[in-house]
């Protein structure tokens, strides 16, 4: 499509206009204009102020925010609720961003919604990508009269344009360093923009507690009259090989898993003391543990979870996770030391604002790199990668897109051999 004139009439339309006629942070990692809640407010307003219908859990935090929404949602919706869930970025279809019951928004609402939006609203406002498609997933889920939405941020908090909402529940997952230009350059920034989502009388859930930002988070659940929990203190969790024992005071329950990465350990947990404060807040609801026994891991599948160290094969083993920042990329190398192979290759790519030091210095040595660079505007050089990577001693070749980097790892790998994939969403997103 070239300009619109002649309207959306496609799917396809939709998405051109989308992309093209609204600035989106994460495919050039520029914010334009004022970043503030007006242009949300009012786009909310011209739709009917979609989301005071709802009923939400709003989730922010650095890492595993993507996680915890993906159990809860899985969770609520085994116990027969109809859960929207609003998350971003996608990886490989737009309307991952918007699922009910895990089934994806469909393509005719997002082709009507794009259309009514630009024949009668978009030269009155030009809103962002991101604070458009938040509106169309108010819009969605209270047409579809969903019974909870859960609503992911997308960059911070404080000014991220989901905090128009009053949840019922409201999860901090943790607090680490990423997007610095924007949230600050301390934890303490960042956890200050993070704990904008935190409402008046609402109770709060912190996923991590960290001796650094506790004080703020205390501090600021006080002064607005909000019950604040810590998922640790809430839930225990004694995992092995295949299953998880999960000890809620007196009582104690199992989770069969095939496997589950360490640091999705604390996601699960923090997900798991949700549903318990769930259980006092909602009513007519009752979480029954007994539901998610051996079907968790299903149901996740059921919702498109992916990119979080997914297996796409074996011999040789490939494993893609989606660890981008300094957390991140501590919790899959914690991960990789305790897998057992002969040789690592690792395939990665970053964007432009990653702070490369706090990356680099964790990857393993002894490996082979392959340095990609993803189609997107906003991907760093794979020469300048390769050129960092050289000087904190990784040593490998860069490759023009990731299915390359992916099949010269492949080519060179044996069957005992263990191939990663790791960085931006966007890298993943090439081959998933």
């Amino acid at each position: 499509m070239k300009d619109n004139k002649d309207g959306i009439k496609t799917y396809q339309d939709s998405l051109d206009f989308l992309y093209n006629q609204l600035p989106m942070f994460q495919k050039t990692g520029k914010i334009t204009g004022k970043i503030d809640l007006r242009k949300i407010k009012a786009i909310c307003s011209w739709l009917g102020n979609p989301h005071e219908n709802l009923i939400c859990i709003h989730i922010a935090g650095t890492n595993g925010k993507g996680s915890i929404s993906h159990f809860l949602a899985a969770i609520l919706a085994h116990h027969g609720l109809k859960v929207g869930l609003y998350t971003s970025p996608h990886y490989k279809d737009f309307r991952e961003r918007i699922k009910i019951n895990g089934n994806l928004v469909s393509k005719r609402f997002v082709t009507k919604f794009t259309e009514r939006y630009r024949s009668e609203y978009h030269n009155k406002i030009k809103p962002s990508f991101f604070e458009l498609t938040v509106g169309m997933a108010f819009e969605y889920f209270s047409i579809e009269k969903c019974d909870i939405a859960i609503i992911e941020t997308g960059l911070g908090g404080r000014l991220d344009s989901t905090n128009i909402i009053t949840p019922i529940l409201s999860i901090i997952s943790n607090i680490s360093f990423d997007h610095q230009g924007f949230l600050g350059n301390t934890l303490l920034s960042i956890a200050f923009s993070k704990a904008g989502i935190i409402k008046n009388q609402v109770p709060v859930l912190i996923g991590e507690y960290q001796k650094e930002v506790w004080p703020l988070f205390s501090k600021t659940a006080k002064e607005l009259n909000s019950k604040i929990y810590r998922a640790d203190r809430l839930i225990t969790l004694k995992a092995n090989s295949t299953s998880v024992n999960v000890i809620k005071g007196q009582k104690e329950y199992k989770i069969k898993f095939d496997w589950l990465a360490e640091y999705q350990l604390r996601n699960l947990r923090t997900s798991l003391a949700a549903m318990h404060l769930l259980d006092k807040i909602l009513a007519n609801f009752k979480f029954d543990e007994k539901r998610i026994k051996t079907s968790l891991p299903t149901l996740l599948s059921n919702w498109k979870y992916m990119g979080r160290m997914q297996q796409l094969q074996s011999n040789p083993r490939i494993v893609i996770d989606s660890a981008h920042n300094e957390a991140g990329i501590i919790q899959w190398r914690k991960m990789i030391d305790a897998q057992k192979f002969d040789r690592l290759h690792v395939v990665i790519g970053v964007v432009r604002d990653k702070d490369l030091s706090s990356i680099l210095e964790y990857l393993p040595k002894p490996a082979k790199y392959y340095f990609v660079q993803a189609k997107i505007p906003r991907a760093m050089e794979k020469e300048k990668l390769q050129i960092e990577g050289a000087e904190q001693g990784l040593i490998g070749k860069s490759y023009s897109s990731v299915a390359k980097g992916l099949a010269a790892a492949k080519g060179s790998a044996s069957d005992k051999d263990l191939i990663t994939v790791i960085g931006s969403i966007f890298v993943l997103a090439e081959i998933v």
